[in-house]
């Protein structure tokens, strides 16, 4: 994948949206619930491949802040404390253009064991 960029940031706090439009002309909309438990972060990632850890009970996180972290990637602040991952513009670009599949994902993930999310 070729050098992407963020040209906008916005987090709509009330919605607990994160909107973020790249230099390519891509424009997404992540929720927090979704940057959550896709942190790239050891703690949610794990070390390797399947040492992905399932995060449960997170559809009313929110971001309180978001630090820019050089000229390659932000961190995403937590309401529920999570501050260590950083998301570099190619993994949120990923995020974006993998969102259905990934959040498909997530969501067989918390049936299999046997979460129900709220309903919002």
């Amino acid at each position: 994948m070729s050098k992407v960029t963020p040209t906008e940031i916005q987090l709509h706090q009330k919605s607990r949206i994160l909107e973020i439009a790249f230099d390519d002309g891509a424009r997404f909309d992540l929720s927090c619930e979704y940057l959550r438990v896709y942190s790239p972060s050891a703690e949610v990632a794990g070390h390797g491949p399947g040492q992905e850890v399932l995060q449960i009970g997170k559809e009313d996180v929110n971001i309180t802040a978001i630090e820019p972290v050089g000229n390659y990637a932000v961190k995403l602040v937590f309401d529920d404390n999570h501050d260590s991952g950083l998301y570099s513009w190619e993994y949120l670009y990923k995020l974006g253009q993998e969102h259905e599949q990934r959040w498909q994902q997530y969501l067989e993930r918390l049936a299999e064991a046997g979460h129900a999310r709220k309903a919002h």
